[in-house]
Formats: C-alpha cells, sequence, structure tokens
C-alpha cells in the first residue's frame, strides 16, 4: 500500500491533538480542573472584582421564538440546565453497572449498598448532632453525597499500585450514593408538585419510548424529547436535573437490531464502497449511499450508553463541572458572620461529617456485615482498603454544593454550607491520598521481607 507524506504542520496537529484527547481521558486531571475552577470562584468572590463575580452569574440569559421568551440567572441556566447533562450522565453510569458491572448481581452490590447506606446515614445523624434546629437542620443531606469524579480521581493519583477492586467498589458505593442523592433531592427538596408538570414529562418520556421502538439511533434525536421532559419535571417543581437521570437511565445498554452484524455490515459496506471508488463510471455522488450505510453500521458497534456517555464524558468533566464550580463555590467569606451559631455550626457540622462521618459510616457498616456472614470483602480488598474507600468518599463537593443550595435559602448559612463542603472534601482527599500512600509502602515493605 503507498503510503503519502503529510506536511509537517498537519503530523504535528494530529500528534498534538493525540496527545490532548490521552491527556483529557486521565481521570486525574478532570479533578484537578475542577479544584481550581473551584480556588478560582473563592480568589474571584472576595477580590477587589466582587461585585463583578455575583453580577455576572446574575445576568438574564433569554430563550424564546416571537412572544414566547423564558428568561432565567445564567445561575439558574447552570445549575438548572447544563446539570442536567452532568445527571444525563450519573444516569448512565447507574444503567451500566445495573447491567454489567458492581450492581449487576445482588451478591456483587451488597456490600458496596450497604457501605454507602452507612456513609449516608452517620454523617447525616452527625451533622443533625450539630445542628438540630430550623433551618440549620435543613442540611443535614449535605454531608452525605460523594463527588464520583473527584473521588476516582483522587484515587487515580495512588497509582496502579492500589488494587483494581478497590476502584470497583468506590465507584459501586459512589454511585449507590448518588442514587440516594438523587432520591433524597426529589423527596426532600422538592416543592409543592403541580401534578399536570407530570403529564408534559409523560409525553417527553413517551417520545422517548418511541423513538426507540422504532430504531432511531442518534441522539440528536432525542434532544426535543428530553427537552420536553425537562420542563415536565420544571413545571412539577421537582428540581429539573432529576430529568437528566431518568432519561440516563432509559438509554439502551444493547446497539439498535440490524439485519446483520455490525461488524459484517462494515465489512461489505467497505467491500461496496471500494468497489464503487474505483469504477470510472461512477460519479462522487455515487459513493453517499454506501458511506451513510457503513457510517450507521460503525455507529452500532458501540451501544447508545458507551457511546452518549463517551461522547459527553470531555464536556462533562472540562466545561460543565468546572463551570458549575466556578458559579457556585465563590463564597464571599466576609459575608459570613461565623461568630453567630447558625453559620458556625453549619460549617462544623458538615465538615466534620464529610472528614469523620464517611469513613466512619463506610467501615462500621461494612465490619458490620461481613462479621454477621451476609458479605465478603472483594478479592484484593483489605479493611486498610476499605479505610481509604471511606475517606475518598468524604469528598462530597460537587453533589455536596448542589444540594446544599437547594437545602438553604438564607446567604449566610448557604456560603458556611459551601465553606464547610469545600474544607471538608479537601481534608477528606489530603487524609485519602496520605492513606494511600502510607498502605502502598507497607505493603512494598511487607514483600520485601517476605523476598
Amino acid at each position: 500500500m503507498q503510503t503519502v507524506e503529510l506536511p509537517r504542520a498537519q503530523q504535528l496537529a494530529q500528534r498534538a491533538f493525540a496527545n490532548l484527547e490521552r491527556f483529557l481521558h486521565i481521570e486525574a486531571v478532570s479533578g484537578v480542573v475542577l479544584l481550581i475552577s473551584a480556588i478560582a470562584a473563592l480568589v474571584w468572590a472576595n477580590s477587589p472584582a466582587a461585585a463583578s463575580y455575583e453580577a455576572l452569574w446574575h445576568t438574564a440569559v433569554s430563550f424564546g421564538i416571537g412572544s414566547h421568551v423564558v428568561s432565567q440567572s445564567l445561575h439558574f441556566w447552570i445549575n438548572d440546565g447544563l446539570m442536567t447533562i452532568f445527571f444525563l450522565v450519573v444516569g448512565m453510569e447507574i444503567r451500566r453497572e445495573i447491567h454489567e458491572g458492581a450492581l449487576s448481581s445482588l451478591r456483587q452490590a451488597t456490600l458496596p449498598m450497604a457501605a454507602a447506606l452507612g456513609g449516608v446515614a452517620v454523617p447525616a445523624l452527625l451533622y443533625l448532632g450539630f445542628n438540630h434546629q430550623a433551618p440549620q437542620q435543613n442540611g443535614w443531606a449535605v454531608p452525605t453525597a460523594t463527588d464520583i469524579a473527584f473521588a476516582v480521581g483522587v484515587l487515580a493519583l495512588l497509582g496502579k499500585s492500589i488494587p483494581s477492586n478497590i476502584r470497583v467498589f468506590l465507584l459501586a458505593l459512589a454511585i449507590i450514593d448518588d442514587i440516594i442523592a438523587v432520591l433524597i433531592i426529589a423527596f426532600f427538596y422538592s416543592g409543592g408538585l403541580d401534578y399536570s408538570g407530570f403529564a408534559v414529562a409523560g409525553v417527553g418520556l413517551a417520545m422517548v419510548i418511541g423513538l426507540q421502538k422504532i430504531g432511531v439511533g442518534s441522539a440528536y434525536a432525542y434532544i426535543l424529547p428530553g427537552a420536553v421532559t425537562w420542563g415536565g419535571i420544571l413545571m412539577t417543581g421537582a428540581h429539573p436535573t432529576l430529568a437528566g437521570v431518568i432519561l440516563g437511565m432509559m438509554t439502551p445498554v444493547v446497539a439498535m437490531p440490524m439485519r446483520e452484524r455490525p461488524l459484517d455490515a462494515i465489512g461489505r459496506f467497505t467491500g461496496e464502497l471500494i468497489g464503487s471508488a474505483k469504477a470510472p463510471e461512477q460519479g462522487v455522488n455515487e459513493l453517499i449511499d454506501p458511506l451513510k450505510r457503513l457510517r450507521l453500521a460503525q455507529r452500532e458497534l458501540l451501544p447508545p450508553v458507551v457511546r452518549i456517555q463517551s461522547a459527553l464524558h470531555p464536556w462533562v468533566a472540562y466545561a460543565i463541572m468546572p463551570l458549575f464550580a466556578l458559579a457556585n463555590a465563590g463564597v464571599n467569606l466576609q459575608g459570613i458572620d461565623l461568630s453567630s451559631d447558625a453559620p458556625h455550626w453549619v460549617m462544623l457540622g458538615i465538615g466534620i461529617a464529610l472528614v469523620a462521618g464517611k469513613p466512619l459510616g463506610v467501615l462500621s457498616v461494612s465490619w458490620l456485615m461481613v462479621r454477621l456472614g451476609w458479605c465478603t470483602l472483594p478479592a484484593g480488598v483489605t479493611w486498610t482498603g476499605v479505610t481509604l474507600i471511606g475517606l475518598l468518599a468524604g469528598i462530597g463537593f460537587t453533589m455536596s454544593i448542589f444540594i446544599a443550595t437547594l437545602a438553604f435559602a438564607d446567604a449566610s448559612l448557604l456560603g458556611a454550607a459551601k465553606v464547610g463542603v469545600l474544607c471538608g472534601s479537601v481534608i477528606s482527599a489530603v487524609l485519602g491520598v496520605a492513606w494511600g500512600i502510607l498502605s502502598v509502602r507497607r505493603n512494598h515493605s511487607a514483600c520485601a521481607k517476605t523476598h
């Protein structure tokens, strides 16, 4: 086969894009970007330009046709609009894990489920121990959440010395944690429900099911039904990001049925395409149809839940989540009066619940389940590893801040809650990394002695 030498500039560009793509798929990098966004927000909100920070997120952004115009703040479109895409990916992760991952069998899922429940109950109770009066007690769910991307990203910093089953356990626990967080938002942080909105959401979901039944595999075809579902959930008074979870859970885990296997179809269509391209009497327009069929077969090599999640991951990890952090982590520390009891105990309660409550809940319930003989630790996972999982589960960040914005209407309490989340998450991450490094060194020393 004759190869053509590409221009030098094109070679360099291709190499740069390939390296960038590999870099963007390193899990630890997305966590670093998220942390940088949060720090930038804090610095901006406490700088001389603090007024511009507040003004930016309150800027009205309008969408509409003719007299039908919807106008909301930029903050609303980020928290209620873009975060729906984040929850869509969460829903897809849950769907995949239930289909073929750590949640695919009850035997595999029992221990992470129990650990997640402990990691939700203990921090909530610990927080309420510090804040048992209204309106502080509304924040009981803030320290119950785990940030999947951040926790798994911090674990990735420890390298390949950490057993793979620890990552699987942490991922399963964080996903179950997210399921619980979604249920908490639905039942405890949604206003009085307007049931007419369910009819609108039902129309959107019926459109999704209809498109799936007739074999429409293009993700773009589902944007309109998704928007209708989002609008319906918003009308009900429930948080509209729940639409993302529902749609993610509905995403097919198998490819669209075809008359022949996608690989066989690709081989046949490629042959037809080569034959058409070599025929001297064929024009360029004659290649359009075989190319279209080839692209369809290539698309169906992967199930929609994998294909769409993979396409959305860079946007969620490097655009939506950092933008959310930038819009929500900017707490003006001068506006928080920590000498007052309420903000002081909200911040302290959340911080302690994340740092101590999460590992205590995960470790104690896991130990109890194993002690009673109802579960066994996965292969390669020791109690040292479970402790590491518990510490990293204390990284609440994105989901915790999100719940805080729903829990507190008072600006001072919300600011205190965000500070508690940021401090608790950073301390949990540092403790997790320190514990991980210590356990890796201990394992290396033990291996050296045995040899």
